[in-house]
């Protein structure tokens, strides 16, 4: 049972394009709800969208603010950047955004590719994911990853967010895997690669921008250089 070879992957930003799926949902929100009449571009909208998101999901990771906190405060702190103070639009970009980021499909280069390579090479693969369950299963259905996993595992089901060391074991458990022979693949260091180092795991740092000058010494700057580098670690 525990001889199985194991590859644990964030989703967002590792496997499933977070940023140009998320700006196509806006996209769509921005024209819907005719927000050019009161924003000057949907470039200035987006920018502050990003700006106030990053921030909230900071205090959410943290646990300072709700899951639902966060879906709406994001558009409201964005709305009162441009002094639009509206809660029926706050709410409708809110659960708008919910409903529609899950379902675009793009994916980061070579996703599929690799997942079928892993998984033909005898992998057992799953996902460790600080999203919100709801929408996360919603992504992998869509864009038909889903059938590559054996486990799904969002932090909430756990109590606690990557990087707490509580996430991987409880993971490992529901794969019945051990951490020797469990690899685990993601973009965020702190989440995915210090929580499952400290979890007994390996980790391969995804780093899309191939600029990052970290000496991590199993850092990757595309998912192809994944299979080999899975076979080498794990043996």
């Amino acid at each position: 049972m525990y001889h199985d070879k194991h590859v644990f992957f964030d989703l967002d930003r590792t496997l499933w394009d977070f940023e140009l799926n998320s700006q196509k949902a806006l996209q769509i929100l921005h024209n819907e709800t005719k927000l050019l009449l009161h924003i000057p571009s949907f470039e200035k909208f987006h920018k502050s969208y990003l700006k106030q998101n990053k921030l909230l999901w900071q205090k959410y990771s943290l646990g300072k603010l709700s899951k639902e906190e966060l879906r709406y405060e994001r558009f409201r702190a964005t709305l009162r950047h441009f002094e639009i103070v509206d809660e029926k639009l706050t709410r409708q970009l809110g659960d708008g955004y919910v409903d529609l980021s899950p379902q675009q499909t793009a994916l980061i280069p070579l996703a599929q590719e690799v997942l079928q390579d892993l998984g033909d090479m005898g992998f057992k693969m799953h996902i460790i994911t600080n999203g919100f369950k709801e929408v996360q299963h919603i992504k992998l259905k869509y864009s038909n990853l889903h059938h590559h996993f054996q486990v799904v595992l969002c932090s909430e089901e756990v109590g606690f967010n990557k990087p707490h060391p509580t996430i991987f074991l409880h993971a490992l458990k529901l794969a019945k895997a051990s951490p020797e022979n469990s690899l685990m693949v993601g973009d965020d260091y702190r989440a995915d690669i210090l929580g499952s180092i400290r979890a007994g795991m390996q980790a391969v740092w995804y780093q899309r921008d191939a600029s990052n000058k970290s000496k991590f010494e199993h850092k990757i700057n595309c998912l192809s250089s994944l299979p080999l580098l899975a076979a080498k670690l794990l043996g």
